[in-house]
């Protein structure tokens, strides 16, 4: 299996393919460079972005380009399907809580602002107007969005189908959002390395999965303190705050990683009184890890520890 390493998105990205160095490096490049391409596209930390000109454009139509489309319509989508749990239209309440500059520069820089409280003039992402036969999305005015993780989880995929086409077996890992096509050779299924969110950088357990997405969610990566209090990135949109839940991290197992991405989000806000209901109505496969370590989910998810 050969790999390749390099950093976009504010985490540490891997592309691996089965196959020789010279026939898979051209595609390795490909995904490399969409990777790149689409994070200027859809990083809010940079003005010239098209995220941020959407933003921006908030009351009047904008006109975006197809992939900016696609993970609009796709964020509608879950929008519905979680029943607001998951919510693009945080973004003011990030920026409140001290998310206002990459997780990069907070990690070496700390939070500068304050804590306030939520003003709660919450601008549902159900209120969006899109017209998708002429590219156009209207925000209604007011509005800014944040589109980083389920974004994130796209672009994942996406890069992945490149590789495809240059190896039957490939993956690509955008911190912890993973696409994996094919299954490696002498093996039953991709090992995949579950972090403990109690002391990051410890694995707590192996999964061994199928080809297809996964995606972890957690309140322990992307932390900080604002003023003495502790943040994290994870935004109940029902209060405008870092959701208080009895769970640290959330893993999901599905067929596309934006789905993987959202669901992870929104059990983990969801904690375990509701979690369970919703999993089950969108037949989501998940694995939760407690404060304790102790690890939750359902019956489908626990085929996939490798050590158990």
């Amino acid at each position: 299996m050969e790999s390749h390493q390099f950093r976009a998105m504010n985490t540490e990205i891997s592309i691996a393919a089965e196959g020789s160095l010279q026939k898979l490096a051209p595609g390795f490049e490909k995904a490399r460079q969409f990777i790149v391409d689409s994070e200027r596209r859809f990083t809010r930390f940079s003005e010239d972005s098209e995220l941020s000109q959407l933003n921006r454009s908030a009351g009047t139509w904008f006109r975006a380009s197809t992939d900016l489309l696609t993970v609009i319509l796709l964020a509608r989508h879950y929008v519905e399907q979680t029943a607001g749990l998951f919510d693009p239209a945080i973004l003011p309440d990030l920026q409140r809580v001290g998310y206002d500059r990459s997780m990069d520069l907070i990690r070496a820089q700390g939070v500068f602002s304050l804590p306030q409280p939520a003003t709660r003039r919450h601008l549902a992402f159900d209120g969006v107007i899109i017209n998708p036969e002429e590219s156009l999305i209207c925000l209604p005015e007011g509005m800014s969005i944040d589109l980083g993780g389920i974004a994130k989880g796209w672009i994942a995929e996406q890069a992945a189908l490149i590789l495809a086409d240059y190896s039957d077996v490939c993956g690509v890992s955008a911190g912890g959002d993973m696409y994996l096509s094919g299954i490696p050779e002498n093996l039953s299924g991709w090992p995949v390395a579950l972090d403990d969110p109690r002391n990051p950088g410890r694995t707590l357990v192996t999964l061994n999965l199928p080809p297809g997405a996964v995606a972890t969610s957690s309140i322990a990566k992307r932390a900080w303190k604002q003023g003495g209090k502790d943040r994290h990135h994870l935004i109940d949109p029902r209060s405008g705050e870092p959701a208080e839940t009895e769970w640290l991290s959330v893993t999901v197992v599905a067929e596309h990683v934006d789905l993987c991405e959202v669901f992870a989000k929104a059990l983990l806000i969801a904690g375990p009184l509701e979690a369970q209901a919703l999993a089950q109505s969108n037949e989501i496969t998940y694995l939760a890890v407690d404060h304790e370590g102790n690890l939750l989910g359902t019956k489908k998810s626990l085929e996939y520890l490798n050590d158990r």
